[in-house]
C-alpha cells in the first residue's frame, strides 16, 4: 500500500497503519526476541525456554526462515526432542550435560543420568536495531541439574540482511567463563570413545524434507562421508515439501577460534544437521576462572546453491563484522 502524498510531496495521514519495512525487532519480554523483514518473520530467539529438565533448557533460534519465507529449522523432533532449531549445545561438560537427553561415557555408553543442566537468561546489556542491524548482548548462567553454578556466559549476536543475495546472516559469539572452582574438561562422545560422534557446539537441525540433502564445501561437497572433516566453512542445501524450492545454510568458522578450521558434525541420511564442532576429537581444558570465546557466522539463503555461490556468501559475511560495529556504536 502506498501512502497518500500532498502537492509538496509530504505523506498525508490516512488512518491506516503503514506496512512494516526493513528489519524490525519485537521483544516478548521475559520470553523471546522476534525479528521480521518487510513484515514477515525471519526468526524467533527463545531466551527463556519452558523445556523439561531432561532437554537441558537453553536458548534457541526457531523458527528460522529465508527472506523468501521458507522454514529451515525443526523443533523438538520425536527422535531427539532436545534438538531445537539452532542452539549452542554442549554434551560432555565434565560429567555434566548441557545438550539434553542421554550422556555417553567411556565406561557405560549412553545412559540417562541426572545431569541435564540448563543455560539460564540473566539479562540483556544491549537489545536494538540500528542502521539495518539487529544486535543483542546477553548474560547467562549455566546451572547443573543438581543446582551447581559452573559457567557464566556472555553471548553476542548480530543480524543483518543481504537482499541482493536473497539471504540474511547472523553472527553468534559466546564467551564462557569457568566459575566452578576447578578445571572443566569440555568434550564429546568421540572424546569418550564413540567414533564420529563429535557433536557439541552451534548445532542446527533442519526440516524433515532436508533429509538426503547436499553438503557443500569449497572442494565440492558430498554427504555423510564428510563427518569429522575440517573446513573453514560448510553449507547444507535442501529442498522443501510443497513447492519444491531449495534453501541453503552456510556456516562459517571464525579464524580466531582455537579449533580453526573446525571439524564438522554433519548428517544427511538419518536427518539434516550441521555443527562446527570445536570439541569433536579432543577435550578442551577450561581452567578455573578462565574464559573461552568462540564465534561463528550463519548465512541463510533462498535457493539450492553451488560451491561458488556458497563461497561468495562466506566472503560477504567475512567482510562484515557486525559485533565490532556494536562496540563502535
Amino acid at each position: 500500500m502506498t501512502a497518500a502524498r500532498s502537492d509538496n510531496g509530504q505523506a498525508v495521514p490516512t488512518g491506516v497503519e503503514p506496512p512494516a519495512t526493513g528489519l524490525r525487532l519485537v521483544h516478548e519480554d521475559g520470553r523471546s526476541i522476534r525479528a521480521t523483514w518487510e513484515g514477515e518473520e525471519l526468526f524467533r530467539y527463545v531466551y527463556a525456554p519452558w523445556d523439561p529438565q531432561r532437554e537441558s533448557p537453553r536458548p534457541y533460534f526457531h523458527p528460522l526462515r529465508t527472506l523468501g519465507g521458507d522454514l529451515v529449522s525443526l523443533y523438538r523432533p520425536h527422535d531427539h526432542v532436545w534438538h531445537k532449531g539452532i542452539a549452542w549445545s554442549l554434551c560432555n561438560v565434565g560429567n555434566e550435560n548441557f545438550w539434553g537427553g542421554t550422556t555417553y561415557t567411556r565406561e557405560h555408553g549412553y545412559q540417562q543420568l541426572e545431569n541435564d543442566g540448563g543455560m539460564w537468561h540473566q539479562g540483556f546489556d544491549l537489545l536494538e536495531v540500528h542502521d539495518g542491524v539487529l544486535r543483542f548482548d546477553q548474560r547467562l548462567s549455566w546451572i547443573t541439574e543438581n543446582g551447581a553454578h559452573w559457567i557464566d556466559e556472555r553471548r553476542r549476536v548480530g543480524v543483518t540482511t543481504l537482499p541482493d543475495a536473497h539471504a540474511w546472516f547472523l553472527t553468534f559469539e559466546t564467551t564462557m567463563r569457568n566459575v566452578r572452582g576447578r578445571t572443566i574438561p569440555i568434550g564429546s562422545p568421540t572424546t569418550e570413545g564413540r567414533e564420529n560422534a563429535g557433536y557439541s557446539g552451534l548445532f542446527w537441525r533442519g526440516p524433515r524434507s532436508f533429509s538426503g540433502g547436499r553438503i557443500v564445501t569449497a572442494d565440492g561437497g558430498g554427504r555423510d562421508e564428510l563427518m569429522g572433516s575440517r573446513h573453514p566453512w560448510m553449507a547444507y542445501a535442501g529442498e522443501h515439501d510443497g513447492h519444491g524450492r531449495g534453501s541453503t545454510l552456510v556456516f562459517r568458522d571464525d579464524p580466531r577460534n582455537f579449533s580453526f578450521p573446525s571439524q564438522w558434525f554433519v548428517r544427511t541420511d538419518m536427518y539434516a544437521c550441521l555443527c562446527p564442532a570445536p570439541f569433536f576429537s579432543e577435550e578442551y581444558q577450561l581452567g578455573d576462572g578462565e574464559s573461552l570465546t568462540l564465534r561463528y557466522d550463519v548465512c541463510i539463503a533462498d535457493g539450492s546453491l553451488d560451491p561458488g555461490a556458497c563461497e561468495g556468501l562466506a566472503t560477504l559475511v567475512e567482510e562484515r563484522d557486525l559485533l565490532s560495529e556494536v562496540a563502535q556504536g
